[in-house]
């Protein structure tokens, strides 16, 4: 069968069965001729790329904090049980430190007397004795107390005991009593040494010197206290 194609163009081909076929482009923009209708046409199509490229741009960056918010969280677990075991470390610390300051205040009130007479006896010097040693109450007013009216003070405005010794002794050269003084104000457990009076005195038929210092005690500081074992094992 002979076919004779009258139309001038491309001959068309008769396709068996039935295939999808892209639009004509060229066609289509050759029939538009609105240039607005073309300038919004492209611009829709940018803002639709830039609207899928920010879409995929975000998407990955939300991926990535989020692995990174998953390492912050277990991160944050561990320091939690880190910060846990650390206040309860600084539990246990505060109360040893408390139930140390109760033991040391508790050794600090026994062992006042024993300080006192070992630093009296250290710093008396030779010919020179004691008559007597005697605590001294401290007073004080008493707030809201009528005038004159005082009260027994044990302890000072910050808990250390408060103590104040009067000493009276006889000595029989008068420069023996002035390094006694000098020895008892260099002391660390003492303070606020005062020589009250001092006056000439007969005994066994010999003239002698007989004073009376007032000190205050203080508890003295760690580098001055030395401990030693009750018990020491013997060879």
């Amino acid at each position: 069968m002979i076919e004779i194609n009258l139309l001038p163009g491309k001959k068309k081909r008769a396709v068996a069965g039935r295939k999808f076929a892209l639009p004509d482009f060229k066609t289509i923009l050759a029939q538009v001729k609105d240039p607005w209708l073309i300038a919004a046409v492209v611009a829709w199509v940018l803002a639709l790329g830039l609207a899928g490229g920010f879409f995929v741009w975000d998407g990955a960056r939300l991926g990535r904090l989020n692995s990174r918010l998953d390492g912050v969280k277990a991160e944050k677990r561990r320091f939690d049980v880190v910060i846990a075991q650390k206040r309860n470390s600084e539990k246990i610390r505060d109360s040893l430190v408390s139930q140390i300051n109760v033991i040391r205040g508790i050794d600090a009130d026994r062992y006042i007397w024993p300080h006192v007479l070992d630093q009296i006896t250290k710093a008396l010097p030779p010919f020179t004795w004691l008559t007597s040693v005697q605590s001294l109450a401290a007073v004080a007013q008493q707030p809201g107390a009528p005038a004159g009216q005082t009260v027994a003070v044990t302890e000072d405005s910050m808990g250390a005991p408060l103590l104040r010794v009067s000493i009276r002794g006889r000595t029989v050269d008068f420069q023996a009593y002035t390094n006694f003084l000098r020895q008892l104000a260099a002391s660390p457990w003492f303070t606020e040494v005062t020589p009250n009076q001092s006056n000439t005195v007969i005994e066994s038929d010999r003239p002698v010197t007989e004073f009376n210092v007032t000190l205050r005690f203080r508890v003295a500081d760690s580098v001055y206290i030395r401990t030693v074992p009750l018990v020491q094992s013997a060879r």
